[in-house]
């Protein structure tokens, strides 16, 4: 592939970024951040290093393409399937068992690449860590906005939290080994915590 004819900044013809980026992304989403080298990346992406510079910058910038990407597939700015439950506890459950479904998903990796891809780091790496707890912070605050079809805002941002936490605690479940009915039992329990008043 390298003495292929290569375009401008050194990338070969056949080249296919999107697919490049998804193959980066699934093994991000798999292995975190650190667990996966920039020679991995080459090899696995089949391009020499100047190719994976050309489109895509160091592998920070790719990682941060790549969790674009992640949170994209995996609807984490789209929380519309919830709006039609006639209680908070109803959104709640259709979200929890969306995510335990999503964590152990064959067409998948085990686990959530927000959540887990990068939970301890490198000094160096601060500024990626700031953006993953950012992400977060931006779900958490969709949560709790969504939330208050139901309750108000103060135990809509409580609510939030503690749903965001368990979502969390869930992901390492799976990393775990933990398989579907048993992370259905953490649903289960949770939604004990969660009002089940019809909408206000």
């Amino acid at each position: 592939m390298e003495n292929a004819v290569k375009r401008a900044g050194g990338r070969p013809r056949s080249f296919d970024r999107d697919a490049a980026l998804e193959t980066a992304m699934r093994m991000f989403w798999k292995h975190g951040y650190e667990g996966v080298s920039f020679q991995q990346l080459t090899a696995a992406l089949g391009i020499g290093a100047p190719s994976l510079y050309a489109a895509f910058g160091n592998k920070e910038a790719l990682y941060r393409e790549a969790l674009n990407r992640y949170a994209d597939k995996r609807g984490a700015s789209d929380l519309s399937f919830m709006e039609g439950a006639r209680s908070a506890r109803e959104a709640v459950r259709l979200l929890l068992d969306g995510t335990a479904s999503g964590l152990v998903d064959p067409e998948g990796e085990v686990g959530c690449m927000l959540n887990t891809g990068m939970i301890a780091n490198h000094p160096d790496l601060e500024g990626l860590a700031r953006d993953l707890a950012r992400r977060r912070a931006q779900f958490r605050a969709l949560l709790a906005d969504t939330l208050q079809r139901w309750v108000e805002r103060e135990q809509a941002e409580g609510l939030s939290c503690f749903v965001t936490a368990v979502m969390q605690g869930m992901a390492i479940q799976a990393r775990d080994g933990f398989g579907r009915d048993q992370l259905q039992i953490v649903v289960n329990e949770a939604l004990t915590a969660v009002p089940d008043e019809v909408g206000r």
